[in-house]
């Protein structure tokens, strides 16, 4: 086993024995020799696209199948056998429509028939240093940094197709991209520089993707209080990021008694008004992903994981737990669907909560539209001297205790500062009153991870308005990362050109001390260091 993909990566290296996410080496190796075969399978799209056949089932295969070997995704080594032969049905059928013949190892991959082969077969494949020994440590270094972003890309994508929202650009650069890392040999620094970049621009077209297919469904955000307390009577949970699968559980439960909490990345949906319109929709539940273990075992009813953050789950509520799409794990109920009647079944046999449960308040819903509406007004208190800096604190969250410095970040940040929060690393002060400045609410929850699209809108809007580049507006990103979709996301921002951005809780451990250091010269990425220290740096 070896596995560098997260933040959490043991010792700051790789997961070589069992990840600290609970994969296991089998899952690993699967995971590995699945991501082989969507190569393949690109390889052999690609081809039938010069004859003028396009499957775009492919493609939503293809970001299906590289979703599920996100962090936290699936652990489930059967879904993922599942997916390599089905990788294999498509790439055969697509050779035969389309009369394509290749001696390409990648586009030729035979899976074995039983389980234990087919480990093997992982094992011989797996995706480690050793693999890019030819090309060097430094072209290694960003094969992999271009396959984490092509994973975060998957996630994005698979939410946007599912609403009907696809970017043809998109797919023929992914799958490009993915041929390359196992295919392109060369060890030209600056070819391999260029594609990271690539894959941010790319990953940019795709949150653009996202974000229309959801406000085109569900509206644009709109600032909104959401309760954290609970509703005496019958619940069930959702988790995970898919807008589309908590509509479809709303309007199933219609009528029927039952209310819906959300949890994790999903608390920004109470903002959508295509969402929030249910009154059944009754508040949020719990905090970010890695206290789920403890809060999932007392909610009193179903939980539906639509994506990540799952964690392995404890046999006192392994039970209650449904997954969808690309979620899955060994002894979990999965559903093939967005036909929830066997939660909707469970809800009702259980008590849910038996009494009201009161509970504080909490803002979500200022993504682009509803922070631009008041941008004069933002404008002219800068100038008047009232607000005097702008930051960005967001990203992932994580269990290592180092993360509490987002939460110390913030209460330090002075009183006359906004800070603007994204993604599921606003747990660490999402709750907490920092007041405001003239009316406007010193905390902006702008959504989820790829709500980054909306940040990114705001931060040239107003680089407009002043007539400055972004890099010379009063405002600063203190990123966390913990997966691949903030890999995207950091490939993005560079891509973007953004400076003087600080990350952590640690750097990523795939990334060579070279490549690193190029990160460092060229865009003055740092890492964190203490609150007190970077809001001097910042603020002088």
């Amino acid at each position: 086993m070896f596995c560098n993909q997260c933040e959490q990566t043991a010792k700051g290296f790789a997961c070589t024995v069992r990840g600290v996410c609970g994969k296991t080496h089998e899952t690993d190796v699967l995971q590995d020799l699945l991501i082989y075969t969507c190569a393949g399978l690109s390889e052999v799209a690609l081809l039938a696209e010069e004859k003028g056949v396009k499957k775009p089932e492919v493609d939503f295969f293809l970001m299906e199948a590289m979703f599920s070997t996100l962090t936290n995704v699936n652990f489930d080594p059967e879904r993922i056998k599942d997916y390599i032969e089905k990788a294999v049905e498509l790439r055969e059928s697509l050779k035969k429509e389309a009369n394509i013949q290749t001696d390409s190892p990648i586009s030729n991959f035979k899976p074995a028939k039983s389980m234990e082969e087919l480990i093997k077969q992982g094992e011989e494949r797996e995706i480690e240093p050793t693999v890019f020994r030819e090309e060097g440590e430094d072209v290694g270094s960003l094969k992999l940094t271009i396959l984490y972003g092509l994973k975060g890309i998957a996630a994005y994508a698979y939410h946007a197709e599912k609403l009907g929202v696809r970017n043809e650009e998109v797919y023929k650069g992914f799958k490009e991209l993915l041929v390359n890392i196992f295919k392109d040999k060369t060890s030209d620094l600056k070819t391999w520089v260029d594609r990271a970049l690539e894959t941010g621009r790319l990953n940019l077209l795709t949150m653009e993707a996202l974000d229309r297919a959801n406000t085109s469904a569900f509206g644009h955000p709109q600032p909104t209080k959401v309760s954290l307390g609970a509703k005496k009577g019958k619940a069930i949970l959702v988790s995970g990021h898919d807008l589309k699968d908590l509509y479809e559980l709303l309007k199933q439960t219609e009528g029927k008694g039952i209310y819906v909490y959300t949890h994790g990345e999903m608390l920004p949906a109470h903002g959508y008004p295509e969402l929030k319109k249910f009154p059944h929709l009754a508040g949020h539940y719990g905090t970010a992903w890695q206290n789920q273990q403890k809060e999932f075992e007392v909610f009193p009813g179903p939980i539906v994981m639509t994506t990540n953050c799952l964690m392995p789950p404890k046999d006192s509520y392994k039970d209650r737990v449904f997954t969808l799409g690309p979620v899955g794990y060994p002894g979990v109920k999965h559903l093939p669907n967005e036909d929830f009647t066997p939660v909707i079944e469970m809800a009702l046999a259980m008590e849910g909560f038996k009494e009201d449960i009161p509970g504080k308040e909490v803002m979500t819903g200022f993504a682009r539209n509803a922070v631009l509406s008041v941008a004069d007004k933002i404008i002219d208190l800068v100038k008047a001297g009232k607000i005097r800096h702008f930051f960005l604190v967001g990203g992932c969250d994580g269990a290592k205790p180092v993360r509490n410095y987002y939460t110390e970040f913030v209460e330090k940040v002075p009183k006359d500062c906004l800070v603007l929060t994204l993604a599921c690393g606003k747990f660490r002060f999402f709750d907490k009153d920092l007041g405001t400045i003239e009316g406007i609410p010193r905390l902006l929850d702008m959504g989820q991870c790829n709500d980054a699209y909306s940040a990114i809108q705001v931060a040239l809007a107003l680089s407009q308005a002043f007539g400055v580049s972004v890099n010379e507006l009063p405002l600063s990103l203190i990123l966390s990362w913990y997966e691949q979709k903030a890999v995207a996301i950091l490939l993005t921002l560079l891509y973007l050109g953004l400076k003087n951005m600080r990350l952590g809780p640690s750097m990523p451990a795939f990334l060579s001390k070279n490549v690193a250091n190029f990160i460092a010269q060229n865009y003055n990425l740092k890492p964190i260091t203490t609150p007190d220290e970077d809001l001097r740096s910042i603020l002088g």
